[in-house]
């Protein structure tokens, strides 16, 4: 009896054991998995995943363009300062999204109304005001064929990067200047959106004008100082190209010059069906002015009462409202076409 008592208590000290060193084990093993992932953990933190990086952006194409007078011009990039010497380029800048670039402009830039918040540096045939031209530290300046070329020697003379546009005499021409200033400002998409839909108007003009009937003859008016010899727009300008395009046949046409006087003796002979007011713009002459000139009274345009006041900017500005002008000049010579 007392034999198998003692057989009994070895064998639950032996199943003691047994429980105590399993359960340290389980513990270790758990200890040791911890320890593992807290490792992993570390080494994660210490050794993070390098963040996905962009590439570095391309540096910009330099520019170089040939302008209107045959001097290479080149930029490191679009230009981001700039000042124009003509209301032309000043309509350029604004309609192909380049407004908010113009830091100065001429005295006589008036259109857009925006146009007038850039500084005023004289130019015309007048003098530039040089200091406040290099004040306002341009990387471009846009002259023109009308800008004088003792100008833009003074500006090349010190160092200022000049670039004429030239004086289209074509709607593909002045397409291109378009094409040119958006170049140079890097405003190249939306530009040929522009020139998209001016085209379209032009061709709806076009279009429009070769139903029309009659062709009527067109004095158009430029300086009328000299009443029995007013200036008035030749052969190869971009007058005559409009009152051709717009249905109409230019007086003008047959002078020597682009811009001449005409002799009221030839004005008679020709006797226009409409006379057209350039200088209603600058010189505030109107229907009424004409009718009261002595040796106008007999000519058809006057007796039919088609002397009409224009805005001379429509056309003498080789910019983007030159298509304005094309459809106001077609809506006077075929009223019929365009109600």
């Amino acid at each position: 009896m007392k034999k198998r008592t003692i057989t009994t208590k070895l064998l639950l000290i032996a199943l003691l054991l047994g429980l105590v060193l399993a359960a340290c084990s389980s513990a270790n093993t758990e200890e040791t998995a911890n320890t593992a992932v807290t490792n992993t953990t570390t080494a994660n933190t210490a050794n993070p995943e390098p963040e996905p990086t962009s590439p570095p952006a391309p540096e910009p194409e330099p520019i170089t363009l040939t302008d209107a007078l045959g001097n290479v011009v080149t930029l490191a990039e679009p230009a981001r300062r700039i000042i124009s010497l003509a209301p032309s380029n000043t309509e350029i800048l604004f309609a192909v999204g380049a407004g908010a670039q113009l830091v100065g402009r001429d005295a006589f830039s008036d259109y857009p109304e925006a146009a007038q918040a850039a500084a005023d540096i004289g130019g015309g045939y007048s003098q530039l005001d040089m200091e406040t031209i290099l004040a306002l530290e341009p990387d471009l300046i846009l002259a023109a064929d009308i800008t004088p070329p003792e100008q833009i020697q003074a500006l090349t003379d010190v160092g200022l990067t000049v670039f004429t546009v030239g004086n289209p005499l074509e709607f593909a021409a002045m397409y291109d200047n378009l094409r040119i200033v958006a170049q140079l400002t890097g405003h190249e998409a939306e530009t040929e959106q522009l020139i998209t839909a001016l085209a379209a108007r032009v061709t709806a003009v076009t279009d429009k004008v070769t139903t029309a009937t009659a062709t009527p003859l067109v004095f158009y008016e430029l300086d009328s100082t000299e009443p029995n010899a007013p200036w008035t727009s030749g052969p190869g300008t971009f007058v005559e190209m409009l009152i051709n395009m717009a249905g109409g046949q230019n007086v003008g046409s047959v002078l020597d010059s682009p811009w001449a006087q005409i002799s009221i003796e030839e004005l008679i002979t020709q006797d226009p069906d409409v006379i057209v007011l350039g200088d209603a713009t600058w010189g505030g002459v109107t229907a009424e002015d004409v009718a009261a000139r002595a040796s106008w009274k007999s000519l058809t345009a006057v007796q039919n009462g088609r002397v009409y006041p224009f805005d001379d900017n429509l056309v003498s500005r080789p910019g983007p409202r030159i298509v304005d002008g094309l459809e106001a000049m077609a809506r006077l010579l075929h009223p019929d076409l365009f109600e």
